[in-house]
């Protein structure tokens, strides 16, 4: 039987409570450039790619990775440390096209089924997470989206694509316990705040008609940290909070400390956390942050102060009996328990690509927000004297900037210099830089995983 709401907590079948810690697996059926380590967004870079490789060759390439990315050895990891829980984002793209909206694409399934069940011979749940949906629901690189318009909310068509998806995906795991449920919309960015509400209640309803048993985990507006959208508390419903510590980002100062001239300490964190945990506390409903963690830098002593911020929201979720997801699982070095060996195949041929990025600060979740100061200083300081007013959702207008120029102009501009990479390369060489994200192609962040598995033991 599904695991469900009941009151303020998560309950197996026979009444156990149940909290869900784990991780994301960011970068698998939802690719991400800071992650492994490409430039803009995943559909234009798979583009590129396959101008260089042709189609067959550049979807056998995509396939191997996604197959090494995730196996038996990294869900048997997982268990190891102790987690019960493995937030899974995907991309509309794996099950429907955009040249044949409505048309499921039943392949697609292979390697979420794959790694459903291999989870599920853990003991560890399954929360699938839509992480990128038809017309991007929000306006960065993580939703796909190669401008900065959340066309999904604009449009009814795209809504329409995605009800009838879940529909399907409902349907096709109504009847595994070892999904813990439905995650359907990731980040939300809705301009007008006019629109989600209603396309809520239009989705809860129609996943309710195909599969009334499993939890549905909500994010609230505005990615997930504005919760006033919600008109009434739907029945076995988590509602999903995102909880980034302002000095884990990689622009972040010390800890405690001040970042970007906030004050950012232990208390801070806790009055944030009951901040952005107010509807959930307020409702009675279950705590569960979806995504949380720090940015490593490689500096020890900056990384220990971002072990420590770690540590910290570690204390305060135990405080509060709440499920958390750690953001992300495996990647080049940026975030992951696990990442790819600087010595490996993948990165001796994209480390000095990837070096290049940081330098522009072409990937927004790896910017410092001060590289290239030099040309976009003056912009910046433009904007402030031009348009003093100017307040973009959804950070305001020093994001806004950096977002259209750092992370769109530029990151699209390396696009070729990337795919170029992969001229010349024959079927072993391809099969290599993909196997490099394997687990024995990894490198462990041993500190990480010690303080998770303290924590979770």
């Amino acid at each position: 039987m599904n695991l469900r709401v009941s009151g303020s907590r998560l309950v197996a079948a026979d009444g156990t409570p149940v909290r869900l810690r784990g991780v994301g697996l960011g970068g698998w059926m939802n690719m991400e450039n800071f992650i492994t380590g490409y430039p803009a967004n995943e559909s234009s870079m798979r583009g590129a790619v396959r101008a260089v490789l042709g189609d067959d060759r550049a979807e056998a390439f995509f396939d191997r990775l996604i197959t090494s990315f995730f196996g038996p050895e990294d869900a048997a990891l997982l268990a190891r440390i102790g987690m019960n829980c493995v937030r899974i984002p995907v991309n509309y793209r794996h099950f429907e096209s955009d040249e044949r909206p409505m048309e499921i694409i039943e392949s697609g399934f292979r390697h979420l089924d794959r790694v459903i069940g291999l989870l599920g011979e853990h003991g560890i749940y399954s929360v699938i997470d839509l992480h990128a949906l038809p017309g991007s629901q929000n306006q960065h690189w993580h939703s796909d989206n190669p401008t900065h318009v959340a066309s999904f909310w604009l449009h009814r068509h795209f809504q329409d694509r995605v009800v009838h998806l879940w529909e399907f995906m409902a349907d096709r795991y109504k009847d595994n316990p070892w999904v813990a449920g439905y995650n359907p919309v990731n980040e939300p960015g809705d301009v007008s705040g006019r629109v989600i509400g209603p396309f809520y209640d239009r989705l809860v309803k129609a996943l309710r008609a195909v599969d009334p048993g499993h939890v549905l985990f909500l994010d609230g507006n505005t990615y997930s940290t504005d919760f006033s959208i919600f008109r009434e508390v739907y029945e076995n419903t988590v509602f999903v909070c995102h909880d980034y510590a302002l000095a884990g980002f990689a622009h972040g100062g010390p800890y405690p400390g001040y970042t970007r001239g906030e004050w950012v300490d232990r208390e801070q964190l806790e009055l944030a956390f009951e901040r952005r945990t107010a509807f959930q506390r307020e409702t009675g409903t279950p705590l569960w942050v979806g995504e949380f963690g720090p940015v490593y830098t490689g500096d020890p002593v900056v990384d220990e102060m971002r072990y420590q911020v770690l540590s910290d929201q570690l204390e305060i979720f135990d405080a509060h009996e709440a499920g958390w997801s750690l953001w992300t699982y495996k990647d080049v070095g940026l975030q992951g328990l696990v990442h790819a060996d600087p010595a490996g195949p993948y990165l001796s041929r994209f480390g000095d690509f990837i070096a290049k990025k940081k330098r522009l600060g072409a990937d927004r979740w790896g910017s410092t927000m001060e590289e290239s100061g030099d040309v976009l200083t003056p912009v910046h300081r433009l904007v402030e004297d031009e348009f003093p007013d100017w307040n973009p959702y959804p950070w305001g207008a020093r994001y806004q900037t950096d977002d259209l120029i750092r992370h769109i102009l530029i990151a699209q501009a390396l696009l070729p210099e990337y795919a170029a990479l992969f001229a010349g390369l024959d079927d072993g060489e391809l099969t290599a830089l993909a196997d490099s994200f394997t687990l024995d192609g990894c490198v462990r962040r041993e500190r990480l995983i010690e303080l998770l598995t303290g924590n979770l033991t």
